[in-house]
């Protein structure tokens, strides 16, 4: 009997092994903003392909695309395109510039804490706030309480746009506090009244979405390009997408995963109905 159970134990443990050895697996690694967003769509998709294991990473884009480059990751998540410098390197090692796969929208948000009275900034303001000469809430009739500025590493994707488009190219106050994640500059807000900080739109949840300019980051505001700063998200793969990664990117922009997209905050390329 006891010879019996251990043999179909083995047998059991080897059945799942095989099961595991032929599933296929796709690496992602990149972009915090896209994070969330890409776990959401990978565990959509497995709910139909089951033996195609996902797994995903963050870090920030530019630790994402020198993973691509390195062939660690068969997918980089990212909220830029590529720098010369890292197509010249993808051309060194792959005799190609990479193909950028577009899967969303997404809209650089601004959030303060929600208990704060401020709902529209300016442009000029928010270049003020950012780089420091801007330093209390009264100047924007709030409160007489110093600003906490938050912002991303240097390896985001998110760092480098809004520098370029807000900052003007301009440095960020050396006082501002730095998180390596859009998540943890939410919390960080969502438990300091006097913070404010930037991030993708999907990350939204219990802080306040500044207006710009009078103009909120909404799909109709980005359609019509009221918005400004709103970006493409993309997956960039060394070549043209094959197998399952084509199959796991085809899925991601048909109706089912656009309808992901959306549900995970972003806006999606397809126009889908509720």
């Amino acid at each position: 009997m006891r010879n019996t159970i251990s043999i179909l134990l083995i047998l059991i443990i080897y059945s799942c092994n095989l099961l595991q050895i032929n599933k296929s697996v796709i690496r992602i690694i990149g972009s915090d903003t896209m994070l969330e967003l890409t776990k959401h769509l990978a565990n959509e998709f497995n709910k139909e392909y089951p033996n195609i294991l996902i797994t995903v990473e963050g870090g920030g884009s530019k630790h994402g695309i020198e993973k691509l480059i390195n062939g660690k990751a068969d997918i980089c998540t990212s909220s830029r395109k590529l720098y010369p410098e890292e197509a010249k390197k993808m051309v060194e090692n792959y005799n190609s510039l990479g193909v950028a796969n577009l899967i969303a929208i997404d809209a650089l948000s601004i959030f303060v804490n929600v208990d704060n009275p401020v709902e529209n900034l300016s442009n000029s303001e928010l270049k003020n706030i950012f780089t420091g000469k801007i330093k209390n809430w009264k100047k924007l009739n709030s409160d007489s309480s110093d600003i906490k500025t938050v912002i991303r590493n240097k390896d985001s994707g998110t760092y480098l746009f809004f520098k370029e488009y807000i900052l003007e190219g301009e440095e960020y106050d050396k006082n501002s506090i730095t998180l390596p994640t859009t998540k943890e500059i939410i919390d960080f807000i969502k438990e300091n009244k006097n913070a404010i900080g930037y991030g993708g739109i999907g990350y939204a949840k219990n802080v306040k979405i500044i207006a710009v300019n009078g103009i909120i980051p909404n799909a109709e505001n980005i359609s019509n390009n009221k918005y400004l700063y709103f970006r493409y998200l993309y997956f960039f793969t060394v070549k043209e997408p094959e197998g399952e990664i084509k199959l796991f990117i085809d899925w991601i922009n048909s109706p089912k995963g656009q309808k992901v997209v959306r549900e995970s905050g972003y806006f999606p390329l397809l126009n889908i109905k509720e």
